[in-house]
């Protein structure tokens, strides 16, 4: 509606509605210059390789991107702008921006990546343009979801650890400046698992960036995490027997539901709180030969170690917390496989032992844990609870983690969480930072439990009331139809029904303290 319609009109809106009907009369009038003007622009250390204006629905992946099921020919015209970063003369940071042909927000969304980076995030520029975003992504300074280039090339790891992404947003300001003739009045990070890092990592180096981020699933203690990963995964294969085959975790998921799915008053195939779970293996153990039902001792003991933490067997030392929590079970293959997920691998490979023939049958406990946590290259691993220049510019951190994650412990959020407020103090929580915990939901989305919910959204309310949600409401789809929601809470309460109507609707859930 025209901004004076809705500022007129605003007393019968409410809640989100209201705060986005104000945030739209805010948005700058743009006059955007033809798009084809700005690969003339002289940006220092930078290349323009392109500059192309994308008619509506026109867009198309470019070869060798990964497959997507992005509804591109859905997409409004913009601009599109791409570019090559020099920061360092090993540097080869590729970026996109894209900026609306018409209807710009005022804002600018950069988007993360996963694993070892290495392409542009082709379906979140979509997601972030159709909304009316400007938007920025980075391949990191490097093609391809590896980490081979790293050998010989400090430069190019000190990119994907960090630098890219800070020398991406920089230059996406001043391209979006160039375009509407107006800087981005707010400027927003919104990234999963690997780009959850990248946006802590954001906040913490680089403060002035971003007035908000959103990081989920994040991929903090970056080195810490693989090393438990290598750990888990070999304990896992010890022997011959000692391995859990994949037909056995449905068995076992079901043991855990029957123990702990209904302690949140809810039976509905999903832990609430699995912190509160506290499920003993043993009672599976088999009465006999091994079977399809049961699980052998070393079995049982394999279970128990996927649910512990994985500490340092020199100086006992904790490197990461449980990596996979009750409710995880059927998705356990990706860890627990017959050898380590390959990002995992290729960390040793190519950035601790830089010998591509390096086998993971060769890892040694004794002497290959602390080889990883003291390698030179810590820069992957850093990770600062120190937010106070951040948070004292206004910037909001909204972070999200799935209780059912296969890959990411979440734990490790719930830690870095704490930690913040910490070494700052409890004003924090709800004003610069929030944590929302999502029961039953997988890697940065899937699951049984309610993982669709508007992170954006959620981000823009906080910015304009300086207040975090109180509660997201979330949904589940089964063939693509919303059939469950459910609140999301700001960690330390949890969805509690309130003893009345579906238990499908958020409507008769309220946040409460556990």
């Amino acid at each position: 509606m025209p901004c004076k319609t809705a500022l007129r009109t605003s007393h019968q809106l409410s809640g989100l509605a209201v705060v986005l009907a104000l945030l739209a009369c805010s948005a700058p009038a743009a006059k955007a210059a033809p798009c084809e003007s700005l690969a003339a622009t002289s940006l220092s250390n930078v290349t323009i390789t392109s500059a192309q204006a994308v008619a509506a629905g026109a867009f198309t992946l470019p070869a060798g991107a990964p497959p997507s099921t992005a509804h591109f020919d859905q997409l409004p015209a913009f601009c599109r702008i791409t570019a090559t970063l020099t920061p360092t003369p090993d540097s080869e940071i590729r970026i996109e921006v894209w900026m609306p042909a018409s209807g710009w927000n005022g804002k600018l969304q950069a988007v993360g990546n996963g694993g070892w980076s290495g392409v542009i995030s082709y379906p979140a520029l979509a997601s972030a343009v159709a909304g009316g975003y400007a938007a920025s992504s980075t391949d990191t300074g490097h093609q391809g979801n590896n980490v081979t280039f790293a050998v010989g090339h400090p430069e190019k790891l000190t990119d994907m650890s960090y630098r890219a992404v800070h020398e991406m947003t920089v230059q996406a300001k001043n391209i979006v400046m160039a375009y509407y003739g107006n800087s981005p009045k707010l400027s927003i990070w919104n990234g999963c698992s690997t780009g959850g890092r990248q946006g802590i990592t954001e906040a913490a180096k680089y403060p002035n960036d971003f007035d908000g981020i959103i990081a989920g699933a994040a991929a903090i203690h970056w080195v810490n995490l693989h090393v438990a990963r290598m750990m888990l995964n070999t304990y896992v294969n010890r022997s011959a027997d000692s391995s859990i085959p994949a037909s056995k975790y449905p068995m076992i998921h079901a043991a855990v539901l029957q123990a702990c799915d209904a302690m949140d008053g809810v039976k509905d195939g999903v832990i609430e709180n699995p912190a509160r779970c506290h499920f003993n293996p043993a009672v599976l153990t088999c009465k006999g030969a091994d079977a399809a039902d049961c699980l052998t001792p070393a079995q049982v003991e394999t279970a128990r170690a996927i649910y512990s933490p994985l500490k340092n067997p020199r100086s006992g030392d904790e490197i990461r917390p449980a990596l996979l929590q009750p409710g995880s079970e059927l998705n356990w293959a990706t860890l627990n496989g017959p050898e380590p997920m390959s990002y995992t691998q290729e960390l040793y490979k190519y950035i601790i032992f830089k010998d591509p023939n390096w086998d993971w049958r060769r890892f040694n406990p004794a002497t290959d844990i602390d080889r990883a946590l003291q390698n030179e290259d810590a820069q992957l691993n850093f990770t600062d609870a120190n937010l106070s220049p951040f948070f004292k510019h206004g910037g909001k951190l909204l972070m999200y983690h799935g209780w059912s994650d296969q890959q990411v412990t979440p734990l490790g959020s719930v830690g870095y969480f704490n930690e913040v407020v910490a070494k700052t103090d409890a004003s924090v929580v709800g004003k610069s930072i929030e944590l929302y915990m999502v029961p039953g939901m997988y890697h940065c989305g899937g699951g049984p439990g309610t993982d669709g919910f508007d992170k954006m959204a959620a981000m823009e309310s906080w910015i304009a009331t300086g207040a975090a949600p109180e509660k997201i409401v979330a949904s589940h789809r089964t063939a693509g139809n919303v059939d469950r929601t459910r609140p999301l809470c700001p960690y330390g309460k949890v969805a509690t029904y309130n003893g009345s109507g579906s238990t499908d609707d958020a409507a008769n859930f309220s946040c409460k303290a556990q």
